[in-house]
């Protein structure tokens, strides 16, 4: 795995600054690509080399007693992960093969990742909320579905609700339940050690709750990330399977409206900046549900020194959602008329505060726990007395 990642930086560099790929980031055509591709094959071929000279040492001595164990499942999880990169890897490298094999670069867009990766990290959210249940070693599918039954009835609850609204999509129930699912049987665990620890140390349930995480790093800022997850997980399927989005030109004092949203265009102004740029703002009262809620002021930036344009998008973020407006053009000063694209992005900020509570249960599983710090310390403590007992012998 640490062979492979490295590789894939190396490539990803390659096919950046070489300018075999066309892309926003990309680099021109260079002559660096080659040396980079060399070292690419020089380093896989060495690499491949060593791990097989060495895999008696590498090979572990314990086998794998069943696919429903903890580990079993772990593996799985791993499997995923690469079918995910190797997913992508082919979505990268695509253009450059059909090239090669047909003369023709034919790239692949949005769709082809949504259909091969999609079902993946599905399969890999149901992973995340079964494994915690299974046991070490043992592998009993009674004994596991026994487990499972409870928290999944438990998350159906979710979608069972979202159909009896209205949503009827599969995709999105599907997506919703298994993310619900992960959440309960994840909550699940850390009530579950909570209360262990409250009633063996005779402690409130949140001062066990603390010391239980603080002495439990590692398990427990892994179930933080999988919290972590769910939301993102949340956030995504809103954003691509209930986002909306409408375009239109206005005159002064039209509106438009997209879901609960009216917007209505009131101005338009051009002006210089004070950095060169010249900027074209359009002025926006936005209702929802017939209340003023907010006015946006989408814009247009024009680089006189580079003669390059830059539109700059205006947001009305809540929780729920996010209403995002772009000025995509207007008519001549004195008409009035403008055109907007709007959209509305469900559930956009729970992909932003899951990849903040990510980042904190890395942080938890990573910091080094006390033991480990008092080790060090006195790993670097032995370090000198040895160093100063040379010196004295001298």
């Amino acid at each position: 795995m640490i062979i492979l990642t490295y590789a894939l930086v190396v490539l990803g560099t390659f096919l950046t600054r070489s300018g075999v790929l066309s892309s926003v980031h990309a680099f021109a055509q260079s002559a660096i690509g080659p040396w980079f591709f060399a070292f690419v094959a020089l380093m896989a071929c060495v690499s491949l080399g060593l791990m097989l000279k060495r895999w008696e040492l590498l090979r572990g001595d314990n086998a794998l007693d069943s696919w429903l164990s903890r580990e079993g499942l772990f593996l799985l999880n791993n499997l995923i992960f690469m079918g995910i990169l190797a997913a992508c890897l082919w979505g990268v490298m695509y253009p450059i093969i059909s090239e090669l094999f047909t003369g023709q670069k034919v790239t692949v867009g949005p769709p082809y990742y949504e259909r091969t990766t999609g079902p993946l990290f599905a399969v890999l959210l149901l992973l995340m909320g079964v494994a915690p249940l299974a046991a070490w070693r043992a592998g009993a599918a009674r004994r596991l579905g026994r487990a499972f039954w409870k928290p999944a009835l438990l998350a159906g609850l979710l979608p069972a609700g979202l159909l009896l609204a209205g949503i009827t999509q599969p995709a999105a129930l599907l997506g919703l339940w298994l993310a619900a699912l992960v959440a309960c049987v994840t909550l699940y665990e850390f009530y579950r050690g909570a209360q262990a620890r409250a009633r063996l140390t005779a402690g409130g349930f949140w001062h066990s709750f603390v010391h239980l995480v603080l002495r439990n790093r590692r398990r427990y800022g892994g179930f933080t990330i999988h919290l972590g997850v769910v939301l993102m997980a949340f956030g995504i399927i809103g954003i691509e399977l209930f986002q909306s989005e409408t375009q239109a030109t206005l005159a002064y004092g039209e509106q438009l409206s997209i879901g609960q949203y009216q917007l209505r265009y009131d101005s338009l102004v051009e002006f210089p900046a004070s950095d060169g740029r010249v900027i074209t703002r359009a002025t926006l009262n936005v209702s929802k549900n017939g209340r003023v809620v907010t006015q946006l002021f989408p814009r247009r930036d024009y680089f006189t020194d580079s003669q390059q344009p830059m539109t700059i998008p205006a947001v009305y973020s809540t929780l729920p959602e996010d209403l995002y407006v772009l000025l995509v053009g207007w008519e001549p000063a004195g008409a009035g008329g403008a055109t907007f694209k709007v959209y509305v992005n469900p559930l956009v900020n729970w992909l932003w505060a899951g990849g903040l509570v990510f980042i904190i249960g890395t942080l938890v599983a990573t910091w080094p726990e006390r033991r480990e710090l008092q080790t060090a310390a006195e790993r670097a403590r032995a370090a000198q007395l040895a160093v100063r007992s040379v010196s004295a012998g001298a």
